[in-house]
């Protein structure tokens, strides 16, 4: 039985799900499903995880990042789990020193230099463009910042600072790129439960810098509502961000009543790099595995309009 004192220092499942990417109705199934996790009830009879279960989620989502399956590794102890993370980091470290000044930015972040962080980050962006700051900086920042923040290497409020300063970057210099003429138009978002904005973000620069235009409704966007807003604003494709910790086969079942709802002749387009350890395909469905995908879906795209003699140039 927890004592008082560890029930007062637990979180509830809404903190939870915004520290760790790992959703409510995901945590649920869990807990059914493996004994883990195993939350306490705070005094309204609410369920509150102690903080040596969220170190451990935090462990289990990093690992999903890199593919492994959650039936091998959510009833895994601790010590097990590091291990398994350990070896995925040494085995993917050469993708991983794909920015070189990682190191550096892992020192402004921990050492609290939040002024400074925005100014290397300002002048990558200023140095690269906004689409190789976002594939060539930004994308390898995440998977090694991911991996200290899972590994107790930095705190959940040093992964917010870095999370936060990339988002304002992005939000600027997407607002600041200029008006694109042409289709494509996107209409961007994610479904309920996928709160995770960066991602987003990032597939939202690289199309602006394709000539796409752009229409972004934010985090959370329930798939009525998206059907709704992709016929208000007459675009060609929706655009479905998930982040790695999402499991395919909710995925899936989301993408399949979203693809139900959104009128037959608007593609639909769903990115994340959980694509890449899943096979399935569904019909009507693009998966996006990688940003570099991004690019050349829109090429084929076009390409398709083109070739049919369809080729849309409303404004």
């Amino acid at each position: 039985m927890p004592s008082g004192e560890a029930i007062d220092l637990a979180v509830n499942i809404g903190t939870v799900e915004r520290e760790t990417g790992l959703s409510k109705d995901t945590l649920r199934v869990w807990e059914r499903r493996y004994g883990f996790p195993q939350p306490v009830r705070d005094a309204n009879g609410e369920r509150a995880y102690p903080s040596d279960q969220v170190d451990k989620l935090r462990l289990i989502r990093r690992l999903m990042d890199q593919g492994m399956r959650p039936g091998k590794i959510v009833s895994a102890p601790v010590d097990v789990l590091v291990a398994h993370l350990e070896g995925t980091r040494n085995a993917h470290e050469p993708a991983h020193q794909g920015f070189a000044q990682a190191g550096e930015v892992l020192s402004l972040i921990r050492e609290h230099r939040a002024n400074e962080l925005r100014e290397f980050l300002d002048l990558m962006l200023l140095r690269l463009g906004l689409k190789q700051f976002v594939t060539d900086v930004v994308a390898p920042l995440n998977v090694v910042i991911g991996a200290e923040w899972a590994q107790g290497r930095i705190a959940i409020f040093e992964e917010h600072l870095y999370t936060e300063q990339v988002q304002h970057l992005l939000r600027h210099a997407i607002g600041s790129f200029p008006q694109a003429s042409q289709r494509p138009r996107v209409l961007l978002t994610t479904l309920p439960g996928e709160e995770h904005q960066l991602g987003l973000l990032m597939a939202h620069a690289c199309m602006v810098v394709d000539g796409a235009q752009c229409i972004s409704l934010g985090v959370q966007t329930p798939a009525r509502e998206i059907a709704q807003a992709a016929k208000a604003h007459d675009v060609n494709i929706v655009g479905i961000s998930f982040s790695p910790a999402t499991q395919s086969h909710v995925a899936f079942a989301a993408l399949a009543d979203l693809r139900r709802q959104v009128q037959p002749e608007i593609d639909l387009w769903a990115g994340g790099s959980l694509w890449e350890r899943s096979r399935r395909k569904l019909d009507g469905v693009e998966m996006i595995s990688d940003l570099t995908g991004i690019s050349d879906a829109i090429e084929s795209w076009r390409s398709m309009q083109s070739g049919a003699g369809r080729n849309d140039k409303r404004p």
